[in-house]
């Protein structure tokens, strides 16, 4: 049997091991509305999944006249993780997809998400996924530059003690992908269709490797590689 042909496996959260994005979406969409900007979800998604809404102030400032505060920020991630509390669920197949990764990477796996902590470990937590990356929990909040930027990803791989270019990574937006390979990792595209996902065609066009579709495959495709 062939080796694993990486040395560690990173995974993004939302939208990869979790089914957040339309939950947060929701919320983000009710608020704003509270604003005075009236969107649809598939609207709000278009616009704000993959990113940080901070990172998003100057527009929605253009669009409400509200200059984004901390108070609105922090009232927001409450509504926000109320919600997924409530209602978040792993993505089909990833529990099993990481149970097996986890193996065949010798424990060599981490989460790199660009959400914040407490978002983070309260969805991993809510999903039985969160032991198998006990201290492997790595935020974009916390670093120099969020995704697309490859901040994340480069200090997952150095707190793993592995060159990101030996690094899989497993992305489903155009945001995440460009950060996954401006890390110099090999870049797997989860691209299901629906709501939030990035198409197959938009991700190739920023280096992904290869598209998939079905998290529970994944294992058998990070094992056939890049090709």
């Amino acid at each position: 049997m062939s080796s694993f042909p990486y040395d560690a496996v990173l995974f993004d959260c939302d939208g990869v091991l979790v089914d957040s994005e339309a939950i947060t979406c929701s919320v983000l969409v009710q608020m704003l509305g509270e604003l005075g900007w009236t969107l649809t979800l598939p609207e709000a998604m278009a616009t704000f999944v993959g990113k940080m809404v901070k990172d998003e102030a100057a527009l929605i400032e253009a669009r409400t006249g509200f200059v984004l505060t901390e108070d609105w920020l922090a009232g927001f991630r409450a509504r926000r993780d109320a919600a997924l509390a409530r209602e978040i669920v792993a993505i089909p197949g990833a529990p099993a997809a990481v149970e097996a990764i986890h193996v065949l990477a010798g424990g060599r796996i981490a989460v790199a998400s660009g959400a914040d902590r407490v978002k983070i470990n309260l969805q991993l937590g809510k999903t039985g996924l969160a032991g198998w990356f006990e201290g492997r929990i790595f935020s974009g909040h916390e670093m120099p530059r969020s995704k697309p930027h490859p901040d994340v990803y480069l200090a997952a791989a150095a707190a793993l003690g592995v060159d990101p270019r030996r690094c899989a990574v497993v992305e489903d937006t155009v945001t995440g992908a460009r950060a996954g390979v401006a890390a110099g990792a090999t870049v797997f595209g989860y691209s299901p269709g629906g709501l939030g996902h990035s198409g197959a065609q938009a991700l190739r066009a920023v280096g992904v490797a290869r598209i998939f579709d079905d998290m529970g495959a994944l294992a058998s495709v990070l094992q056939s590689g890049a090709s």
